[in-house]
C-alpha cells in the first residue's frame, strides 16, 4: 500500500496508472497496478426462516383456518378525514384480510 506522502491517506490508481489522493497530490511514477482481494468464506449461514414478520400481533380470529393470532397494520386508503382501513395477516397460514 502507498500513502501520500502530504496528507497520509491511502493513495488509489486512476486511469493513467498513477496514484492520486484527495488532496490533490498525484505521484510521478507510472507503475504497474495490481489489484487483489482474497475472500476466505467458512462460514455457514443456516436460513432458519425465510419470512421475518416485524409486525404487532393481536388476538384476531382468522375467517380461514381459525387460528386466533394475526399481524396488523393500518393504511389510510381514502380521504384523510376518513378512517384508516385495518389489515390483518393470519399468523399460522398467512391469510390476509382487511377490516375497515
Amino acid at each position: 500500500m502507498n500513502f501520500c506522502p502530504k496528507c497520509g491517506a491511502l493513495l488509489l490508481p486512476d486511469a493513467n496508472k498513477k496514484m492520486k489522493c484527495g488532496c490533490g497530490y498525484s505521484s510521478k511514477q507510472n507503475k504497474t497496478i495490481v489489484i487483489k482481494e482474497k475472500i476466505e468464506n467458512n462460514s455457514k449461514i443456516e436460513l432458519v426462516d425465510k419470512q421475518i414478520q416485524v409486525l404487532p400481533k393481536t388476538n384476531m380470529d382468522c375467517p380461514k383456518c381459525e387460528n386466533e393470532q394475526a399481524y396488523y397494520w393500518t393504511v389510510q386508503t381514502r380521504s384523510g378525514d376518513e378512517a384508516e382501513t385495518m389489515f390483518f395477516r393470519c399468523c399460522k397460514c398467512n391469510h390476509q384480510w382487511r377490516q375497515y
